[in-house]
């Protein structure tokens, strides 16, 4: 019971299953399967954002231009399909998802070859990025009506029972696990943030790992840039502004540690269904904006708390007493 107890994913299911209780006493509607799937469904970009920052964050770094990446990569995705309506969609992703790791790398180049705090430079490239979308667009806006309909189309069409959107979460889920857990570039990062000194010893490049991180996600946030743009049907400057601090929000959730080398997939994704249904459910229990805001605070907080008295607790036993024989 103690080891239950102890264990993130599963306070995290128990937590996430007490609120949809206490939901369904005010809006007993909101746990129909159907309703369940829409909120999945709202939270998938979430979800591979959440992915990319992990890989970030477990290197002791830490990305805040995701936001501002997905924007440009979005922005630049509804540009192509203005101009070129006739361009494969799969083709218009995939230049996305290049732009995005490569706009990632700028950050890893930064952190790795000039030895730059994380925070300064992923603010920077921030602004940078955000900057960059009004010089591409002058300010303009790109509606619905200048985007093609296979274009907007994709995320939204249904397969077997779910949008595309909710099974491309699933495949990030998929494939992020695996090279979490069955690569040496996964182990590295957990390397790199339990302990650079020591990973140095082991033979693994510090710098070179957290570049990989970046470029990471920065592919994520390429991919997400057009599902947010196609799913919504507009592209402007703004697009996510502040959406980096939910997906940090879900990170240190989800048990990701801000320290580096303590985290899990299934944290980051259950931290990020946690962020999901509070802000699906709140709106539906008439609570405020502002209200929703104060409470979206405290759970980072409480969330923050936990980690750090969980890491206090852990420590680790590096030699061992010997014992009189």
């Amino acid at each position: 019971m103690a080891k239950i107890l102890k264990n993130r994913e599963i306070l995290l299911v128990v937590a996430i299953a007490a609120l949809l209780m206490a939901i369904t006493l005010r809006f007993p509607g909101f746990v129909a399967p159907a309703n369940l799937a829409r909120v999945y469904n709202d939270t998938s970009i979430l979800i591979i954002l959440a992915l990319g920052q992990m890989a970030v964050i477990l290197t002791r770094c830490i990305d805040l231009s995701m936001a501002a990446n997905l924007a440009l990569c979005g922005m630049v995705a509804a540009m192509i399909n203005a101009a070129f309506p006739g361009v494969p969609i799969p083709l218009v992703i995939l230049a996305v998802v290049v732009l995005g790791a490569l706009l990632g790398s700028i950050n890893g180049l930064l952190v790795w070859k000039l030895d730059i705090p994380p925070i300064v430079v992923t603010l920077g490239t921030l602004t940078i990025y955000r900057g960059t979308i009004f010089l591409l667009s002058n300010g303009a806006w790109i509606n619905a009506h200048q985007m093609s309909d296979a274009f907007k189309a994709l995320p939204r069409a249904p397969l077997a029972g779910l949008p595309v959107l909710s099974w491309l979460s699933v495949l990030a889920i998929a494939a992020v696990y695996l090279l979490m857990t069955r690569t040496p570039v996964g182990r590295a990062f957990f390397a790199v943030g339990g302990n650079p000194h020591a990973a140095v010893y082991t033979g693994i490049d510090v710098g070179r790992t957290r570049f990989l991180a970046y470029c990471l996600s920065g592919a994520l946030a390429g991919l997400s840039g057009y599902l947010w743009v196609s799913r919504y049907a507009v592209a402007y400057v703004d697009i996510a502004a502040g959406f980096e601090l939910d997906i940090i929000a879900a990170c240190v959730i989800g048990g990701i540690s801000i320290a580096g080398g303590i985290g899990s997939v299934p944290g980051a994704v259950l931290g990020s269904l946690f962020l999901g249904v509070i802000k699906n459910a709140l709106p539906v229990v008439n609570i405020s904006p502002f209200a929703q805001l104060a409470i979206s605070g405290t759970v980072i907080i409480i969330a923050v708390a936990v980690n750090a008295r969980a890491e206090k607790r852990k420590g680790r036993v590096i030699l061992k007493k010997a014992e009189a024989v």
